[in-house]
């Protein structure tokens, strides 16, 4: 065994509802802890899954995902062949840090950020370097860019960023980058870009075919509500993406996959609906935070990262009501998936219950 892997502290995933219910004897539990699409999938997924032909499932899928990378690749506007797709954002993750790092190399992240970059540069045996953000929870680009060194071969924005959900300008990325050394990757995370009320101006994808340094993320989980298929996708400069290629596994999308996801990018009014609705509930709970002065960060993203004075309880207490929020990401914060109009409503119904109790 790795010595880096000896003493691994592994990533954490939801427990699966139905235990969740057994456990705290309730016929619904509400999970807004994932950053999952409450609005479900779009129709049209479920009727492309029901329709695919249950005769190829004894074939190997389409290990280039054809149709998939057209539609993609017309979508944002870029060369096919630039496109990697992955199980998730997860193996991506796994894929740049196996093929870039190597023991005593280091990772530089703007924090508090997602967990996994750090996870994987611990198991490639890399040092990962934190430079906190400034006190907005916005990224401190003059301390990233002091932190650089010859040693640092990786460095992660997430933008918009869990869990602050605090988005970054394209200018300043594009500031940033350019300070950067040539033989250090820059891997943007984009995995709720589509949440930002700015998306077009914020985007970093032309940025790859400028800097072939960059590399910018995406993911079918969150406003296309596919989680549970588990598909995304990087786009790499044109001289990089063949490497990329070789070193993903082969047939790792598969075919119920590709025509999900290939379903999902082609019905655009179900994202714009859940981008519109996300939109509305998220204004409602920054003037609920707003109105009881509660710290909160400016998110442009499907959750909202707010400070409480009792955070544990106020989680303990909402999760034996029924609903679950993610704990443990900073002392004294909470980050709350935005759910549903009447889910929220519930919610602030707890919440300023909980505060007006002298119990409590």
């Amino acid at each position: 065994m790795k010595a880096s892997v000896r003493n691994l502290t592994p990533y954490v995933p939801e427990q699966p509802l139905a235990d969740l219910q057994a456990e705290l004897g309730l016929k619904r539990v509400v999970r807004l802890s994932a950053n999952e699409n409450p609005y479900g999938t779009s129709p049209a997924v479920e009727r492309a899954v029901k329709s695919w032909d249950f005769t190829n499932s004894n074939r190997y899928p389409d290990a280039d995902a054809r149709a998939l990378r057209t539609a993609v690749a017309a979508q944002i506007g870029v060369a096919p062949a630039q496109l990697v797709f992955s199980v998730g954002l997860d193996e991506m993750i796994v894929m740049l840090s196996r093929t870039f790092l190597a023991p005593g190399d280091r990772v530089l992240v703007s924090g508090p950020t997602f967990s996994e970059y750090g996870l994987h540069a611990q198991i490639e045996g890399a040092q990962l370097v934190t430079v906190p953000t400034l006190a907005d929870d916005h990224v401190d680009f003059a301390g990233m860019a002091a932190a650089l060194t010859p040693q640092v071969k990786l460095v992660w924005l997430c933008n918009p960023n869990n869990p602050t959900g605090t988005s970054e300008s394209l200018a300043d990325i594009t500031a940033f980058i350019q300070q950067v050394p040539a033989e250090t990757m820059v891997l943007i995370d984009e995995a709720y870009i589509d949440f930002a009320p700015n998306a077009a101006a914020l985007t970093a994808m032309q940025l790859p075919a400028k800097y072939p340094n960059v590399v910018v993320m995406r993911t079918f989980s969150k406003a296309y509500g596919l989680a549970n298929f588990r598909i995304g996708y990087g786009v790499f400069a044109p001289e990089l993406a063949p490497t990329m290629q070789a070193v993903r596994l082969p047939y790792n999308v598969n075919s119920l996959t590709q025509v999900a996801a290939l379903a999902a990018i082609k019905d655009q009014d179900f994202v714009q609906k859940t981008v519109a609705q996300n939109a509305s509930e998220r204004a409602r709970w920054e003037a609920y935070f707003t109105a009881r002065h509660w710290q909160f960060d400016q998110s442009a993203a499907n959750f909202i990262f707010f400070a409480h004075p009792r955070a544990v309880a106020l989680a303990a207490m909402l999760k034996q009501n029924g609903y679950l929020v993610r704990t443990g990401l900073r002392p004294g914060w909470l980050r709350l998936t935005i759910g549903t109009a009447a889910d929220n409503a519930r919610l602030r119904e707890l919440m300023t219950e909980e505060c007006e109790d002298p119990a409590v």
